[in-house]
């Protein structure tokens, strides 16, 4: 009913506020914009194609206002508003393609797909008449082919591992679910997780679901995962807060010019009101997100812990052009409880705000919050008169440095070339039947994973694809070392020189330069060394987690990765010393 109330609300206040227009401008601005489409529709040297001409003058337009008011085109809307809605039609597969064949990765429970028979680790061969496997499948490919009007028919031709022929599934296309929770669990006895990547239509049932399912099983503190999580839907992210907030208390509320403020307050008992409560965020967490975690500071319900939010204070409402197309337009700007306006300046252009993660790190926010400086005139207080600002984000009130010590170069390599994808995919698709029928559940799966000695199997398959250890260690290190010299030396030429070695042949006759040289190699070396312990625990740790996911579903990638989280370790830290928690709120 409030949401009614509330669309209702901003159709008559939108209307009214059109009647004060300055008529004069409106027709001369209306008048000069269809005399040029006009001149160049009929006086123009060649045919000019009008309807691309309309759409980049509206993108166009549209940028000259915001980061986040757009334009939609007819054939973008429905994929566009698919992970918000919250479903699809479609067979009801996950899918991966590799090595130019598609693989499914996951059958959703319940779907269409499941119903037949199809498995995960089967291998698409044909979709109805069509090939489906070489250099031209992409994932576009795969959507177009496989998603459809619910109701109709659409034939798959699968290769199984232990089959000598292909299996042919006829599939009836039907209305298939997308999740926004990827995964809630246990802790420990009384501690639950819950991880939200969006917020979708569906997304407070979803968590509501997860929430009653953890209190069933002991939950009386809770850790509410957000990191990762450009928001979605304002009603939904209002809807969740009022789970974590008593009644009456203010949630968020908007105000633009041509929209006038409207309170969003807590109106039901919550599933949650009581407990200590964790919100975990990180640079990409927006909108929404910043609507749950500002709600809960202000009111110092919970803890926040991570680093600063992205800083999106925009509301966008949609608005259907007649061809099907859409415009989605900032109307208004959401405050917190306290009064912050968390949206991050555009002074510098789109290009600078898109980039802000790279500023971020440059300056080095990303792992001191002593780099984050906020004007006083941005100052506010929680209920408990602890000091907050906006401006740009929501700040934690606990920072979690994002964990360079484990990016190795390595790691960054083995991401990049999807050796964790590959690797994992490949073992499982050659010992799922088997390994199954012994580890049935996710239980069994962590008894047994050490058991496997999987790394140097995975070292072998990495060095086979071009990424191997030892030989980035060195290219590190003299990489640093010359650096080193160069600055030493303050000599330009050096960097000239296409190999440290060339150049360090020509410092023997320097005697003092080159033991400067062989001490800061061994000092690098040995940095390098600590970093590559601290990534060795995050390469198993994560491919423990891709193979988990491959066996027994996404939920279950979260289990295995949680012991080498160091926002989720700090959270639980937190959440577990009441001393450290209550000081935290209401300092």
């Amino acid at each position: 009913m409030k949401q009614i109330i509330f669309s209702l609300f901003l159709l008559i206040s939108s209307f009214l506020t059109a009647q004060n227009v300055d008529r004069t401008e409106l027709l001369s601005t209306d008048n000069k914009m269809s005399f040029t489409l006009n001149m160049i529709r009929y006086y123009y040297a060649q045919k000019p194609d009008m309807p691309t001409i309309v759409e980049k003058g509206i993108v166009n337009m549209l940028k000259e206002l915001d980061p986040h008011s757009i334009y939609i085109s007819k054939e973008d809307v429905q994929k566009m508003n698919e992970p918000l809605v919250g479903n699809f039609d479609g067979v009801g597969i996950s899918f991966q393609i590799m090595k130019d064949t598609i693989h499914v990765v996951d059958v959703i429970r319940g779907g269409p797909s499941e119903k037949v028979g199809v498995v995960a680790g089967d291998k698409i061969l044909k979709v109805d008449d069509k090939f489906a496997t070489g250099d031209t499948i992409k994932n576009d490919w795969v959507f177009k082919h496989l998603r459809g009007v619910k109701g109709t028919k659409v034939i798959l031709t699968v290769e199984r591992n232990g089959r000598k022929e292909p299996i042919v599934f006829e599939i009836i296309r039907d209305k298939i679910p997308i999740t926004s929770v990827d995964t809630w669990f246990m802790l420990d006895k009384t501690l639950g997780y819950i991880r939200l990547d969006r917020f979708a239509q569906n997304s407070t049932q979803e968590v509501l679901d997860a929430i009653r399912d953890l209190k069933k099983q002991g939950m009386k503190e809770l850790i509410f995962d957000l990191r990762g999580n450009g928001g979605g839907y304002l009603d939904v992210a209002f809807k969740l807060s009022d789970e974590f907030l008593s009644d009456d208390k203010l949630i968020v509320y908007t105000e633009g010019v041509s929209s006038p403020r409207y309170d969003f307050k807590a109106e039901t008992k919550g599933e949650f009101e009581k407990g200590k409560l964790v919100i975990l965020i990180d640079e990409s967490s927006a909108s929404a997100s910043e609507i749950v975690s500002g709600a809960v500071q202000d009111w110092d319900r919970g803890v926040i812990v991570g680093r600063r939010s992205f800083g999106k204070g925009l509301v966008q409402r949609p608005f259907n052009l007649p061809d099907g197309s859409q415009i989605r337009l900032t109307t208004s700007r959401y405050f917190t409880p306290s009064g912050r306006c968390i949206q991050k300046p555009w002074d510098d252009g789109l290009d600078s705000y898109y980039n802000d993660y790279m500023k971020r790190y440059q300056h080095k926010e990303l792992i001191t919050p002593d780099s984050i400086k906020f004007p006083d005139s941005l100052k506010y207080t929680t209920f408990n008169k602890r000091i907050v600002y906006g401006g740009g984000g929501i700040m934690p009130d606990v920072f979690v440095p994002i964990d360079t010590s484990r990016a190795s170069d390595y790691l960054i390599n083995l991401r990049s070339k999807g050796i964790f994808n590959n690797f994992s995919m490949q073992w499982v698709d050659r010992n799922r039947e088997s390994f199954l029928k012994q580890n049935p559940t996710f239980e069994d799966f962590n008894k047994t994973y050490a058991s496997l000695n999987l790394m140097e199997e995975f070292s072998a398959f990495a060095k086979k694809e071009g990424v191997e250890q030892n030989q980035i260690k060195k290219e590190w290190v003299n990489s640093m070392v010359l650096d080193y010299i160069v600055k030493q030396t303050k000599d330009t030429a050096a960097q000239n020189y296409t190999s440290y070695q060339s150049y360090a042949n020509e410092l023997l006759t320097n005697a003092e330069l080159l033991n400067q040289v062989i001490e800061k190699a061994k000092q690098e070396d040995e940095k390098m060394e600590e970093m590559m312990k601290k990534s060795d625990i995050y390469i198993e740790a994560t491919l423990k987690a891709m193979i988990a996911r491959n066996l027994y579903g996404i939920n279950y990638y979260y289990q295995s990765i949680k012991d080498t989280d160091e926002g989720l370790q700090k959270a639980i830290q937190i959440i577990k010393d009441d001393k450290v928690y209550n000081s935290i709120i209401s300092k």
